[in-house]
């Protein structure tokens, strides 16, 4: 299936503060220079907020993590959980079609999905609060057919169910999700057959469906602020941490090693000589040829005066500092050889 960026896109997109919080926690799980792993949460939190991805959100999270905007792509447009078009505002349905789930109707589900929301899959309801669309199994075969909505699945469902879950939805109420036949979980249709006798404990819906129930929104948009989500390795809820208390833990302290509150203000005061206001008579050189360097990052290395091959490749120690100390993420000049790279791009010019 060809999936497209869709042709009607924002004009930006920004984290929320608690949000931001959060993709910058997710970032830390990773060694300096392996940042890009952190990619598939961090665009996935991007569409939990906005409910699909734009492509100022995709650029936005690559801008983040130091990658060319086409890498991120690659990744928001081969994975099918990443919306690439605009989704219901209320809610986003994902019925599966797969064998067990279309032996016991699944086409029903999708025939109520056509009446009460739009003919076509990914197309919005007239009101713009629905979207649906059919996908691969989603695994809850033994409760088929089923949906997943938001993000909860809503199981053992009938077309009368479905739709009556629409209409709930529609009205400012959110169903209870799991089983919609009375089951606990994916017990027997005929009920419990053994270990009958270990069910006193049990909460009033089984877990998943109960922890929904907990929140009490499970279609709400994520925005940072419901739960106090804590990163382990920064002892503290990612959500609430302040920076400068990161800069107290060995970690951050080993981490931070290299620049010696003596040496922070000389590396931001000694600006490398070889740096202009402007490109020279010829025109910049593209530097986005060095690999690491996307259109945000030749944009910010522009804005420091930096222009052409010939000027990265005689960076300095001393200049390295001062560049690494005004990008978003230390280390990568370094790490990606710019000097080596530079070096070899102004011979190809020059011969």
């Amino acid at each position: 299936m060809l999936r497209r960026l869709h042709p009607e896109q924002p004009e930006s997109f920004a984290f929320t503060p608690d949000n931001q919080a959060w993709a910058e926690g997710q970032i830390t799980k990773y060694p300096e220079g392996r940042q890009a792993s952190a990619i598939i949460p961090i665009l996935w939190r991007a569409q939990e907020q906005e409910g699909w991805l734009s492509k100022p959100a995709i650029e936005h999270v690559a801008d983040m993590l130091g990658l060319s905007y086409i890498r991120a792509l690659e990744v928001a447009t081969f994975y099918f959980m990443f919306q690439l078009q605009p989704v219901g505002s209320v809610a986003h349905i994902q019925v599966c079609g797969t064998t067990s789930c279309m032996i016991c109707g699944a086409e029903d589900l999708v025939a109520v999905c056509k009446e009460k929301i739009a003919p076509e899959p990914h197309a919005l309801s007239a009101d713009g609060k629905f979207s649906w669309e059919e996908v691969e199994c989603l695994g809850a075969c033994s409760n088929a057919p089923m949906a997943q909505i938001g993000k909860d699945y809503y199981e053992d469902l009938t077309a009368d169910r479905m739709g009556a879950i629409i209409d709930e939805m529609a009205a400012g109420k959110v169903p209870v999700p799991g089983p919609q036949n009375g089951r606990y979980a994916a017990e027997p249709l005929k009920g419990l057959t053994s270990l009958t006798e270990h069910d006193s404990g049990k909460t009033q819906y089984n877990a998943s469906a109960q922890l929904a129930v907990d929140i009490g929104d499970s279609i709400k948009r994520i925005d940072g602020t419901e739960v106090p989500l804590v990163m382990p390795w920064q002892g503290k809820p990612a959500n609430k941490a302040a920076k400068p208390a990161k800069a107290k833990t060995k970690p951050a302290a080993k981490k931070s090693a290299p620049k010696t509150p003596a040496a922070e203000p000389a590396a931001a005061d000694a600006r490398p000589a070889q740096l202009s206001d402007a490109p020279r008579d010829g025109g910049a050189d593209d530097l986005k040829r060095i690999s690491g360097v996307g259109p945000k990052l030749e944009e910010t290395l522009n804005s420091l005066g930096i222009w052409h091959f010939d000027q990265v490749a005689s960076f300095t120690k001393a200049d390295i500092a001062w560049v690494d100390a005004r990008l978003r993420f230390k280390g990568r000049i370094e790490r990606d050889d710019w000097i080596g790279q530079a070096k070899a791009l102004a011979d190809e010019k020059d011969s």
